[in-house]
């Protein structure tokens, strides 16, 4: 006995396959531009929904640091690195500045390699090494 699986269900299968795979390839290091961008630009609810759940604490907490200055993103571009047991590893370039009045802080982004996971359904930052 012949088992066939018809070819509109094989279309729909194949489509399934290829639209998780492409939902997922660069979207680890577009989440950690995105929690960078939300960073700069002090957006609390895009901070927390760009990171994981362990992550969101320590977001709060990076978000506070930058209350009281201003800060930009300059020349940021980040692309996935390898992997690391459960996570996906991000290397970015380009700087935070932060603006402190009389003082100006650079954070050199390529000093620091970012932790991504899949979680919910979306890529999402979850701290840096």
């Amino acid at each position: 006995m012949k088992t066939s699986i018809p070819i509109t269900a094989f279309f729909i299968i194949i489509g399934s396959i290829l639209a998780s795979a492409c939902s997922q390839q660069g979207g680890a290091a577009d989440s950690v531009l995105a929690y960078l961008q939300a960073l700069s630009s002090r957006d609390e609810n895009r901070v927390v929904l760009s990171s994981c759940a362990a992550w969101e604490g320590q977001a709060r907490t990076e978000l506070e640091a930058f209350s009281a200055v201003s800060v930009s993103l300059e020349n940021a571009s980040c692309s996935e690195a390898g992997t690391d047991g459960d996570f996906t590893l991000v290397d970015c370039t380009g700087k935070i500045i932060a603006n402190y009045g009389n003082e100006i802080l650079e954070i050199d982004l390529s000093e620091r390699t970012y932790q991504t996971v899949y979680e919910g359904g979306e890529w999402r930052m979850c701290g840096y090494q």
